[in-house]
C-alpha cells in the first residue's frame, strides 16, 4: 500500500502521476433501482436520457451497470473533480425522473478512497 504523504517538494510529473492536489479526482456513487414491472426497453430509454440529460451536458462520466438494479461511479470526462452541485444535480434528475431507492455518496477521491 503507498502511503501518501503531504510532502511540499514534488515536482509537477511525480503529482500528476500519484493524482494529488492539482491533479486530485472527485467522484461519487450512485445506486438507484426501478419497479419490478419495468422492461428493458423502459431502462434502455431510461439509460438513453441519463446520459442525454444528466451526464453528458455537465461533462460527467458515468461508469456502472445493472438490470432492475444499478449502481456506478460518477466522475468528469476529464481530469477534474466533480462539485457538490454535480452530486445534487444527478440525485434530483433521478428521483425527479421515477428512479427508486436513489442513493448518491459523498465526493470521495477516486484514487486513493
Amino acid at each position: 500500500m503507498i502511503v501518501l504523504d503531504k510532502a511540499k517538494n514534488r515536482s509537477r510529473r511525480l503529482r500528476k502521476k500519484l493524482r494529488v492536489d492539482e491533479f486530485q479526482e472527485l467522484g461519487f456513487d450512485v445506486t438507484w433501482s426501478f419497479a419490478d414491472s419495468t422492461t428493458s426497453e423502459d431502462i434502455d430509454m431510461f439509460i438513453d436520457q441519463f446520459f442525454a440529460e444528466a451526464i453528458e451536458p455537465h461533462g460527467l462520466g458515468f461508469g456502472g451497470e445493472g438490470d432492475l438494479h444499478w449502481s456506478g461511479l460518477v466522475c468528469t470526462q476529464k481530469l477534474g473533480k466533480c462539485t457538490e452541485e454535480d452530486r445534487q444535480r444527478v440525485e434530483k434528475w433521478l428521483v425527479e425522473h421515477g428512479a427508486q431507492s436513489v442513493v448518491v455518496s459523498p465526493l470521495y477521491d477516486v484514487w486513493w478512497s
